[in-house]
């Protein structure tokens, strides 16, 4: 039996193999060769066609997403699929990242001569700069290592680690050559949790118009009440003759004046109300609102224009459901 201690030693030589092989990254990164690759893909008028086999190919479809989110247009094509129609989805103007450690794929060098006949340019990531794949592209990018993770040098590990690594740098490196924002990379996660972060505001969340709680600064605390459990936000905004909001009452409100026995049919609601209420301007972030909800520890907002009227509302479980949490 294989105690934990010798899983532990296992791990971590895993791991500090796959460091080195990082480190000895940066040679490769520092050449000219990644220089010219970035150059070639910032002038690329079309995709960035990423493909490889195997693990190879597992690795490229992680890239080809990366550029995509990013800035830089690419998708993954199947090098086998390739050979039987999917090549068709390549065009003049694109740009070939092919991928392949030992550099010799089968499937890749029989598609080299077709895509250099179209005037595509090839970039290769192998970790053989005598390839042939090295050889036939116009640009090598190298990725070698010396040793494989594996103990038996045969699984792919410590390669792969280097391969996304050096596809992470490419990626990156021509984001910051764009000029690519938080904004862009919004726009092309608009399902995830990181474009709600980013592109939801807060008119997507509130509830507006007749929804919104809003009751009259004179009236009294019993019909307040009514308006909290008509709208089911917990609160209520306070207006004054001019619909401008003077206050809040919540539900924290009604368990304060409960224990303080005050009458809560003859009581005017501005005597109980919460003055001077934290608010949300409109037109910022859901993510900025929730961030104000939680730095004053509150569980509701009132949206003003302004003009401080109040145009909307929300709380922390809008928050939930619009997945800003």
């Amino acid at each position: 039996m294989v105690d934990q201690t010798q899983f532990r030693q296992w791990g971590r030589k895993v791991i500090d193999i796959e460091k080195a092989a990082l480190d000895n990254l940066y040679q490769y990164v520092d050449s000219v060769e990644f220089g010219q690759a970035c150059e070639l893909i910032m002038q690329c008028k079309g995709k960035v066609i990423v493909m490889g086999m195997g693990k190879s190919g597992h690795i490229g479809n992680k890239i080809s997403a990366t550029f995509a989110s990013t800035g830089t247009p690419a998708f993954f094509v199947h090098p086998g699929e390739a050979s039987h129609g999917d090549l068709g989805a390549l065009d003049k103007n694109d740009i070939v990242l092919a991928i392949s450690n030992s550099g010799e794929s089968s499937e890749i060098l029989t598609l080299l001569p077709v895509i250099q006949r179209m005037g595509v340019p090839v970039i290769a990531i192998t970790g053989k700069p005598e390839s042939n794949m090295a050889r036939l592209s116009k640009i090598h990018l190298c990725i070698q290592v010396q040793e494989e993770a594996c103990p038996l040098g045969l699984a792919p590990t410590s390669s792969t680690t280097a391969t996304l690594a050096m596809g992470d740098a490419l990626a990156i490196a021509l984001l910051q050559a764009k000029g690519f924002t938080r904004d862009d990379f919004a726009l092309s996660h608009p399902g995830g949790s990181l474009g709600r972060k980013l592109l939801l505001k807060v008119e997507d969340v509130m509830h507006q118009g007749e929804s919104l709680p809003s009751v009259s600064d004179d009236i009294c605390i019993t019909e307040a009440l009514y308006e909290i459990s008509k709208k089911g936000l917990g609160m209520t905004a306070v207006v004054d003759k001019s619909n401008t909001l003077v206050g809040i009452f919540t539900d924290g409100d009604l368990r304060r004046i409960i224990d303080a026995e005050v009458n809560l049919r003859t009581t005017p609601i501005s005597q109980v109300m919460t003055k001077n209420c934290v608010t949300s301007p409109s037109g910022i972030l859901a993510a900025q609102a929730l961030q104000i909800m939680e730095e004053r520890n509150i569980n509701g907002l009132i949206v003003v224009n302004p003009q401080h009227q109040p145009i909307g509302a929300l709380n922390m479980l809008d928050m939930v459901k619009a997945g800003v949490i």
